[in-house]
């Protein structure tokens, strides 16, 4: 069984709902969201801002992960394409990403979100620089 680290984030976090977990061992990263009302658009469908914030975590963290699995070093996002496959009105919707390439200050990263039934709901391919403190 993977052993999990739960990212706690105050902020943006708090404000969404979701949940990120990374593998410890792997450095995978999975955003899960149990959709309410608040994340839906005018016409009862997910809002294409939650993707887009969902897709942005998970990747962001895979990136995260692909520079130092231990240390989870902060990033920043430099581009983030989106292309939306279909809508969801309920349930849950998770997140899923891989770091594809880079080198020592940047990472490219692709990812996902599928809702409850393994439906592709959205992809997304991104670049993350690593911030050095």
């Amino acid at each position: 069984m993977p052993v999990k680290r739960i990212i706690e984030d105050p902020g943006c976090q708090q404000l969404v709902g979701y949940r990120t977990e990374i593998d410890t061992r792997t450095g995978a990263c999975r955003v899960s969201l149990e959709l309410a009302p608040q994340h839906l658009n005018r016409n009862g469908l997910l809002h294409g801002g939650i993707v887009a914030t969902l897709m942005d975590v998970v990747c962001g963290n895979t990136a995260s992960q692909h520079f130092d699995v231990l240390a989870h070093p902060p990033v920043v996002t430099v581009s983030l394409t989106l292309s939306y496959v279909a809508a969801a009105r309920t349930g849950r919707v998770e997140a899923t990403a891989k770091a594809t390439g880079g080198g020592a200050s940047l990472a490219y990263v692709t990812g996902e979100l599928v809702d409850s039934g393994g439906h592709v709901l959205a992809t997304a391919s991104g670049v993350f620089k690593r911030i050095r403190r």
